[in-house]
C-alpha cells in the first residue's frame, strides 16, 4: 500500500523532478497519450496572431497544412501574402475571441446573417467588417464586399467539412460587437474601417463561462458536419496590444489569458479523445524561461520560443518527425529574432490608428 496518495506517481507530476535543474529549453510539459497526426492528415489553423507562427512551423515540419482558400492563378507570392492567402486555412483573418469562431461557422452555413455588411474607409473604399485587413486596397463597393464574402464563406464550409485536425489558438476575451444582433468583430470600428458610434457598437469582455460555452458550441457545430474532426486548443502567449477596460493593460492581459486557459482546460478535460489542450502558452510564459522567449518589446515571440513549442508539438503528435532537444540553449540572439516581421496581427492597427 502507498504511504500517501502521491507515492508512486509519474515523474512528470513533480516540479522538482521535471522543472528544477532542468535546462529551460528542455522543459517539456506536453500531454501524453494523444492522437497522432500522419503525413497526409489535413491540418488546419485559425485564431490569433500566434496561430500564424504555428502554421509556418507546421509547414516547415512537413505537415500537410490544409488551405481551402487559395490565391487566384497568376497571383505573385508577395501579393498573395499581402492579401492573406494561406495566412490561415481560409481567408478569415485573425479570430481573436471565441464568439468569432461560433459565428464564423454560423455565417458559413447560413444560420446567422449579420445586419452589418460593410465598413467604409476614409479613402472611400469598403472593407468586410469581419475581416477588414484581408484586402489592403479595399473594395470599390458594398456589392464587391458581399460577393467576396460569399466566395470566402463557401471555402470555409468546405474547410470545416473536410479538415482532419483543427489547431485553434485563443487570443483575447475583449472584443467588439454590433449591438443590433451581437455580431462579433475582430477590430473596433474606426481602426481599419467604419466609424465608431457607441449607440451601435459595444465592447465586451467575456468571462470563463461564456468562453467555455462558445468553445463547446463551436466543437458541437464542427462535429455536426465533420464528426471525425479532432481539435487542438492552444492559448496565445502574445500579450494583448491594448485594453478598452479602465485598468492597466497588464491586468487586462492577465485576466484574458487566465480565462482562456481555464476554459480550454475545462473543455479538453471532458475525456473526449478528439480534444487536446496543447501547452504552447505554458511553455512560452513559464517563469523558468525568465522572459527568454520574448523579443525586446516583451510581446512578440522569438524563434527560439516557437522552436521549443514545435519540438514539444512534434513529440506529442508526430513522434516520427520529432527531434531531440538541443544540447544547449540558443546563444545566437540574432537568430532568435528572425522571422517575426511577416506575422499579420490586426490588433496592431489599434496602435497605428491612435499614433
Amino acid at each position: 500500500m502507498p504511504s500517501n496518495p502521491y507515492s508512486g506517481l509519474p515523474t512528470e507530476r513533480f516540479w522538482r523532478k521535471v522543472v528544477t535543474n532542468v535546462p529551460p529549453f528542455a522543459v517539456d510539459p506536453r500531454p501524453r497519450d494523444t492522437f497522432a497526426i500522419g503525413r497526409e492528415t489535413r491540418v488546419a489553423t485559425g485564431g490569433s496572431c500566434f496561430a500564424q507562427r504555428v502554421a509556418d512551423a507546421l509547414r516547415e515540419a512537413g505537415f500537410n497544412y490544409y488551405v481551402t482558400e487559395t490565391a487566384p492563378a497568376g497571383t505573385s507570392r508577395q501579393e498573395a501574402d499581402a492579401r492573406q492567402f494561406g495566412t490561415f486555412s481560409a481567408r478569415y483573418g485573425n479570430l481573436y475571441y471565441t464568439r468569432q469562431f461560433t459565428q464564423l461557422f454560423d455565417r458559413a452555413f447560413g444560420t446567422f446573417v449579420p445586419e452589418l455588411t460593410a465598413w467604409r474607409r476614409e479613402d472611400g473604399r469598403y472593407v468586410d467588417p469581419f475581416r477588414p485587413t484581408i484586402e489592403p486596397a479595399g473594395f470599390a463597393s458594398e456589392a464587391e464586399v458581399a460577393a467576396a464574402r460569399d466566395e470566402h464563406l463557401a471555402q470555409v464550409r468546405d474547410l470545416f467539412k473536410t479538415l482532419d485536425v483543427f489547431v485553434l489558438t485563443l487570443g483575447l476575451t475583449e472584443g467588439w460587437r454590433w449591438r443590433g444582433d451581437g455580431a462579433a468583430l475582430p477590430l473596433a470600428p474606426g481602426v481599419a474601417g467604419g466609424t465608431f458610434d457607441p449607440d451601435l457598437y459595444t465592447c465586451v469582455n467575456a468571462g470563463a463561462g461564456e468562453v467555455l460555452g462558445d468553445l463547446q458550441g463551436f466543437v458541437d457545430r464542427l462535429w455536426s458536419v465533420n464528426p471525425e474532426a479532432r481539435l487542438i486548443f492552444t492559448v496565445s502567449p502574445v500579450p494583448m496590444i491594448a485594453t478598452y477596460m479602465d485598468r492597466h493593460v497588464m491586468v487586462s492581459n492577465s485576466y484574458s489569458k487566465s480565462v482562456l486557459r481555464v476554459a480550454a482546460g475545462e473543455l479538453c478535460d471532458c475525456g473526449d479523445p478528439r480534444l487536446v489542450y496543447f501547452p504552447a502558452y505554458d511553455i512560452v510564459t513559464s517563469n523558468v524561461n525568465a522572459g527568454r522567449y520574448y523579443n525586446e518589446d516583451q510581446r512578440t515571440i522569438t524563434d527560439a520560443g516557437v522552436r521549443h513549442v514545435m519540438r514539444s508539438f512534434l513529440a506529442t503528435f508526430a513522434q516520427d518527425r520529432a527531434g531531440p532537444a538541443p544540447a544547449r540553449a540558443v546563444s545566437d540572439i540574432s537568430a532568435e529574432f528572425e522571422g517575426t516581421a511577416g506575422v499579420i496581427c490586426d490588433e496592431e492597427q489599434i496602435e497605428r490608428s491612435v499614433a
